[in-house]
């Protein structure tokens, strides 16, 4: 297996890092939910993982792995063989990716909840930048473990349907859930712990 991609990481300050806005989209959902973040290209794929999880509001319960250009990228336990899967570890966002670059991002393999990412920007480092920021979006994250994107549609006929007899109970359940909601000001403080 070639990882000729696979830098070090290197947290040198004196070097200028470039930064990434990406566009993430949540495949398989009408109205679509997405999200538009700025992060620092030199963020590992493991570092992105975890900042996705606080863009979307997931809660980092389950399995996921990345795809670029054919390539996986995961999660692998020290001294773990995974066949294909490469450690997420120790690979840059800077290296694998440029402008118009798409990534997809999967969580929960069993809800199969699919990511797009886009890169729609790069640019130069700016002194006194937030390096992890969400610059807009739309629309709630479905919850976590509701069945996948099938689920999801059910769940928004059974809110959307007071005389359906299971009704109060998923309301009861869901009571803080309304998918319209985009809350960047929410977003952006779960992310403060990234910059």
């Amino acid at each position: 297996m070639n990882n000729d991609i696979s830098v070090p990481v290197n947290n040198d300050i004196s070097v200028p890092v470039r930064q990434f806005e990406l566009k993430v989209t949540l495949v398989g959902i009408t109205p679509p939910i997405w999200r538009r973040v700025r992060v620092p290209g030199d963020c590992t794929l493991d570092r992105l993982h975890r900042i996705l999880q606080d863009l979307m509001g997931w809660h980092d319960m389950h399995l996921h792995d990345f795809r670029i250009a054919g390539r996986y990228y995961g999660r692998l336990l020290d001294g773990e063989d995974n066949g294909d899967l490469l450690d997420e570890r120790n690979f840059r966002l800077d290296r694998l990716a440029k402008k118009g670059t798409r990534l997809w991002y999967r969580y929960d393999f069993g809800d199969d909840w699919a990511h797009e990412i886009l890169v729609e920007r790069v640019t130069g480092a700016t002194p006194g930048l937030v390096a992890v920021e969400c610059l807009d979006g739309a629309r709630s994250v479905p919850p976590e473990d509701c069945g996948g994107v099938p689920g999801y549609d059910l769940l928004l006929r059974l809110l959307a349907a007071p005389d359906h007899p299971q009704y109060t109970e998923i309301r009861a359940r869901y009571e803080d859930f309304d998918p319209d909601i985009f809350d960047r000001a929410a977003v952006n403080r779960r992310l403060r712990y990234h910059c």
